[in-house]
């Protein structure tokens, strides 16, 4: 399977935002996932074992308990397969970074001219 048809599918989007903050337990993830999504322990069992197979997670026995880790390495494959497109969107991403630069020049000039005619109207 390929990295963006895991990525594909929301719920399992949502297990690998769960993991990135760090190991969770298979419990803990079908809590959220069941609370958001309406779906089964068993359902959530099957994606984070898809999320396993595909090397997006790992998983460890901890006593009783499985304990869920990501595994950014085909995260990595997806974004490198990403970047070849990065040029239809770059050029928005600088166009909006100069957007914001002028914004803030604007605003920094109209707190000084404000500045200096709080100051004039106290001294005169």
């Amino acid at each position: 399977m390929h990295a963006l048809d895991i990525l594909g599918d929301p719920v399992r989007r949502r297990i690998l935002e769960l993991l990135v903050s760090g190991e969770q337990t298979s419990g803990a993830v079908g809590d959220v996932v069941n609370r958001e999504f309406g779906i089964s322990q068993p359902a959530v069992s099957q994606h984070l074992k898809v999320l396993r197979e595909a090397g997006f997670a790992t998983v460890r026995a901890d006593r009783q308990r499985r304990l869920y880790a990501i595994d950014s390495r085909p995260l990595v494959e997806a974004v490198q397969w990403l970047d070849q497109f990065r040029a239809f969107w770059q050029h928005k991403f600088d166009a909006l970074e100069t957007e914001i630069a002028r914004g803030k020049r604007e605003r920094r000039s109209a707190k000084s001219a404000e500045r200096k005619q709080s100051a004039a109207r106290k001294s005169g």
